[in-house]
């Protein structure tokens, strides 16, 4: 019984690292999504959107399952409070993926711009590197490794605030469908979340490993 309530340290950061790659199969998706609008078909473009819902489903459940084992454990590898804190902000990055992709149906874009297929770009860089980042916090020997690959994802959302000021004031250049400009600014916020919730996540990382050096 007693064993049962100290699980091998590999299951917490295999739920992690699991999560992660829902969260960069996500991305990847909004990725071909964003990049295809205007080119492809109807059909493909709601498989896509489909296919980002299903990995933030799945993603819902191993951080439920996440949280089921930090219940039960009596000990963890690292600050309980950390791993909780990591899954949930992990989940808002995964939950901002599934907001892009939505939008694409609810508000009707069927277009892209060359400012949104770059965020979306970075965005799918970012989740990579926290994907790398989460893989190697597992391994003390990788703590270099972790850390710059935060500081990958710190240096792409700073590229990515620069594209999206640069898109917000374009669209009101020069006058035009201002219902479509309102529709394209809300989008671009919501792949602006991305980049914002991948940032923090860093952030925690980098904690964890100064807390745990």
């Amino acid at each position: 019984m007693f064993s049962a309530l100290m699980p091998q340290r590999r299951e917490f950061y295999d739920l992690l690292s699991s999560h992660t790659d829902r969260l960069t199969a996500a991305a990847n998706a909004v990725l071909r999504l964003v990049n295809g609008l205007g080119t492809t078909a109807k059909s493909e473009t709601f498989e896509l959107i489909k296919e980002v819902v299903m990995n933030e489903q799945s993603g819902d459940k191993i951080k439920a399952d996440l949280t089921t084992l930090l219940h039960k454990s009596f000990i963890t590898p690292i600050s309980r409070d950390d791993i909780h804190t990591l899954i949930i902000e992990l989940d808002k990055v995964l939950d901002a993926l599934e907001d892009v992709a939505n939008a694409v149906g609810m508000y009707h874009i069927t277009d892209s711009t060359p400012e949104a297929r770059e965020m979306a770009s970075l965005g799918a860089d970012a989740c990579l590197r926290l994907n790398r980042a989460v893989v190697a916090l597992s391994d003390k020997s990788r703590r270099k490794d972790a850390v710059a690959f935060c500081q990958e994802v710190d240096a792409i959302e700073s590229k990515a605030d620069k594209v999206f000021k640069k898109a917000i004031t374009r669209l009101f250049e020069g006058g035009g469908d201002i219902w479509a400009a309102m529709k394209l600014k809300e989008f671009y916020f919501l792949l602006e979340d991305v980049l914002d919730y991948c940032e923090e996540a860093a952030k925690t990382i980098e904690g964890i490993l100064i807390d745990n050096a």
